[in-house]
């Protein structure tokens, strides 16, 4: 019954960004259509500029790159190095991917991982049209890694853990392909008390980045118990300014909030 549920989650999960890669404007995801859509005029750039992203972080990027799905800004904290191996969890079009590409220079590498296949065709067709040679994207589940142990530096994601019905899996995944010494930088949602049942159970609810949303002190266990050290979530207060668009019937900017999530593998 539980695989069955989890399941159900990935499909439903899978068939939304499905949808949103094969649009050519953005409008669903964590940003949903009541926020970001040709009625309104807000575009993936508009709700980029507000998480923290750089006027050249988004005209550097490939066109189409920015669907405009995040909840924060992983780079800021990632701390990115020349020559390292960056691995992005949920890389979608690959907009996080190509600026950490920039970052760590031709010396490094950059691994975008999805699960949707039109997500991981259209990041492919990105790096192919604009000549971007360090990065790759591979198509896998977060859950289950296409990476080899001890191999990756730095673990990115945006706004995408929360959609995983495993979320304990994936921070042992994470902390596997991480060598030692690696460390985690994500953005993600986060509930800052219980979710009302329909919430939680909603199925557009998941898929839109709200319904599986973990406590705050939850998220902590999980990745202490995966082994992690150093764990720090910092709550971006600012965040519900936002939040507050997406479901407005449901009020869930009282019960969620988007953060920074940091943690270092052992060494």
């Amino acid at each position: 019954m539980k695989d069955e549920h989890q399941n159900r989650i990935r499909q439903a999960v899978r068939e939304r960004y499905a949808g949103i890669a094969g649009q050519k404007a953005v409008g669903c995801g964590c940003n949903t259509p009541s926020t970001i859509n040709s009625d309104t005029g807000i575009s993936a750039e508009t709700v980029s500029r507000a998480l923290g992203y750089s006027e050249d972080d988004i005209q550097s990027a490939p066109e189409g790159a920015n669907l405009g799905l995040g909840c924060g800004n992983p780079r800021a904290i990632a701390g990115l190095k020349t020559g390292e191996t960056v691995l992005d969890l949920g890389s979608g079009a690959g907009f996080d991917c190509f600026l950490a590409a920039k970052n760590v220079g031709n010396s490094g590498r950059v691994i975008g991982v999805d699960m949707t296949p039109e997500m991981v065709e259209k990041a492919r067709q990105h790096a192919e049209t604009n000549g971007i040679s360090n990065v790759e994207f591979r198509l896998g589940e977060i859950e289950h890694l296409p990476a080899a142990d001890n191999s990756i530096d730095v673990i990115m994601s945006n706004c995408v853990i929360n959609l995983s019905p495993e979320k304990s899996a994936v921070f042992v995944e994470a902390f596997r392909v991480l060598k030692p010494g690696g460390r985690l930088a994500i953005s993600d949602i986060v509930a800052t008390k219980p979710l009302p049942s329909q919430v939680r159970h909603n199925l557009s609810l998941v898929t839109g980045c709200v319904g599986g949303a973990e406590c705050v002190e939850d998220v902590k266990q999980m990745l202490w118990d995966a082994g992690f050290k150093d764990v720090r979530i910092e709550s971006l207060a600012q965040s519900r300014e936002f939040i507050k668009e997406w479901f407005p019937e449901y009020g869930i900017e009282d019960h969620i909030v988007s953060a920074s999530i940091s943690a270092i593998k052992p060494v």
